[in-house]
């Protein structure tokens, strides 16, 4: 029987990421119950989410924040810490759960919220932007091995509660078909599953300069990492064939993958770190480069592909990003298979050999996301998930 009152919505994030996009959407169709999350105030203080629905526990979050920019901590330290985080939100969360219908946790920090939201009645989706965690592991696990330096991988405690966690929740949402096929792969029934792609603000991301044409501009946009195919992503840049080719990494870039890189000479004096950048900057970078490229072996959706897209650039990525949930190759980009230098340069030369075919999908490439309604049609989707489960009416 329908319900009267609107649904009441908690969410729990350990950061912001795609949650608090869901929030504002929430709350602006009147069910929003909460959200809590691991960052400081300050640093959630540009969107729309009433104050009083804010609840926050930075005390972990910080520290490993700043010990991570710092480099002073090993990846397992960076690791173990970063577990910390997610679990003790999860039992904050847990504490001050407020009477809600539906509580959706970003997976990591929601198996004993999700406890407590059905001990209290309501439904628990798990909300994760990766695939399964196993087939993360797999992935990851073959990039040491290859590549060495310290595991990416999951430790058998982060997989553990992973899978705890698909196991208590109603439903389980994901960013991609991706991400989707590799829960089903791993024996998780597809009624379980809804696929969720996220959206982009097209206020914020738009075409704002044009790309330089006595160079060829190719960005990475995200923290450089063998998760992200960087390493796939230099061989290929290697093999690109122009006089005046530069590559530009936005975001962080750690120091001893730098090291890794040189030792495996794939480093050249035409790349390019640009550190953090906000929002006008990193539309500025997107709207200048003539490709942006994703060579994630692991990503359940890339969300600066349908950025780089708002901004008129082109994007190559692998098959491992959602893009084929986003666009169709060909289009307004090329999607490859993972691990395939080859394949990049040879999609980057064709962009570069064939300005007018770039352009073209420069065209396509808005054209595309305009059509797919940004964060509204997202949380339009997130409601109608929602309500499938407790029956409500949206």
């Amino acid at each position: 029987m329908a319900q009267s009152t609107p649904l009441r919505v908690t969410l729990s994030v350990v950061g912001k990421f795609h949650t608090f996009d869901l929030a504002q959407e929430l709350n602006q169709r009147g069910h929003l119950a909460a959200i809590f999350s691991g960052y400081p105030r300050f640093k959630l203080a540009d969107n729309t989410v009433p104050k009083h629905k804010v609840h926050t526990f930075p005390w972990l979050r910080v520290p490993y924040m700043l010990l991570s920019q710092s480099g002073a901590m090993s990846h397992q330290q960076q690791g173990y810490l970063d577990f910390l985080c997610y679990t003790t939100l999860d039992r904050y969360t847990a504490w001050q759960m407020p009477p809600c219908d539906v509580f959706v946790g970003l997976s990591g920090a929601g198996f004993l919220s999700g406890k407590k939201a059905h001990q209290l009645g309501a439904r628990y989706v798990c909300d994760t932007g990766s695939s399964h965690i196993r087939t993360q592991n797999e992935l990851l696990t073959q990039e040491r091995d290859t590549w060495g330096g310290d595991s990416e991988a999951a430790h058998p405690r982060v997989m553990a509660r992973a899978e705890a966690e698909y196991a208590e929740a109603d439903m389980i949402t994901v960013p991609s078909s991706f991400s989707a096929q590799s829960f089903i792969a791993q024996g998780v029934s597809p009624a379980k599953l809804r696929i969720l792609p996220y959206g982009v603000s097209l206020g914020a991301f738009h075409p704002d300069g044009t790309p330089d044409a006595d160079h060829f501009d190719v960005l990475f946009a995200g923290g450089a990492c063998l998760r992200k195919g960087v390493p796939y992503l230099l061989q290929a840049f290697q093999k690109l064939q122009h006089p005046r080719k530069r590559l530009w990494f936005a975001g962080a870039f750690p120091k001893d993958l730098i090291v890794q890189m040189r030792r495996a000479g794939l480093w050249s004096d035409n790349i390019h770190l640009l550190g953090h950048l906000n929002l006008s900057q990193l539309r500025q970078r997107m709207s200048r480069s003539h490709v942006l490229v994703l060579p994630s072996i692991e990503d359940g959706f890339g969300l600066v592909m349908a950025q780089a897209m708002a901004c008129g650039c082109p994007v190559i990525a692998t098959e491992h990003t959602g893009a084929a949930d986003l666009f169709q190759h060909g289009e307004a980009g090329f999607i490859v298979p993972i691990r395939r230098a080859d394949l990049l340069a040879e999609r980057m030369q064709q962009l570069m050999d064939e300005p007018a075919m770039r352009q073209q999908m420069s065209g396509h490439a808005l054209a595309r996301v305009s059509a797919l309604g940004g964060w509204q049609d997202y949380g339009d989707r997130a409601v109608r998930a929602y309500t499938s489960l407790t029956g409500s009416t949206p």
